[in-house]
């Protein structure tokens, strides 16, 4: 583990913000107006995938043809609507608070930037974090570890010196495959409980 990172970066759902029921509320009413199914279990594991990425390969997989971009884009309507009030996760946003101004902060996260922004904005932190890596920054999402490369980038810090804060394993592999000290919140979080 490393003793003393030079920067900290956080995923964003379920790691800085409890917004993955909202998430999963939103997928279940998106999908089933396509005959998909998302079953719970499934949809955490693949917590830091882009949307788009998880549709096309539930399509594949139940041999149903549908717009990627349609159901994509109602799922994204659909998540606003169901995150209206989204809460912290007061053990992350806590590490966060306390390298507040000590580290250089960033958020790498699977969803898109204005979801991610918005979330970040409702538990007022998004002035936190000196660089957002959203879906759209990147063309190969988690669990490559392009979106954690592009964050310490921006930071201007070497990715090994970086320590990174997930909730799935996905994520996880994400930031291990970039090089950095990866911490999983489900063990804080269950400490913590």
């Amino acid at each position: 583990m490393l003793q003393s990172p030079d920067a900290l970066i956080f995923d964003c759902d379920g790691t800085l913000v409890d917004t993955m029921p909202g998430h999963f509320r939103a997928w279940t009413e998106a999908l089933g107006r396509y005959g998909l199914v998302l079953p719970e279990p499934r949809f955490y594991a693949l917590g830091g995938v882009p949307t788009r990425d998880i549709i096309a390969l539930l399509s594949r997989e139940a041999g149903v043809q549908v717009d990627i971009k349609e159901v994509a884009a109602l799922k994204e309507a659909l998540t606003e609507h169901h995150l209206a009030t989204p809460a912290p996760i007061a053990e992350v946003v806590a590490i966060a608070a306390a390298a507040r101004g000590v580290l250089p902060m960033a958020v790498a996260t699977g969803s898109l930037r204005a979801l991610a922004d918005r979330a970040l904005r409702a538990i007022a932190i998004r002035d936190w974090f000196s660089a957002l890596v959203a879906a759209e920054d990147v063309t190969r999402p988690k669990p490559a570890p392009d979106t954690y490369l592009r964050a310490a980038e921006l930071l201007k810090v070497d990715p090994r010196r970086c320590r990174a804060f997930e909730d799935t394993d996905l994520g996880l592999e994400s930031a291990r495959a970039a090089g950095m000290d990866a911490i999983d919140i489900r063990h804080l979080r269950s400490l913590a409980g």
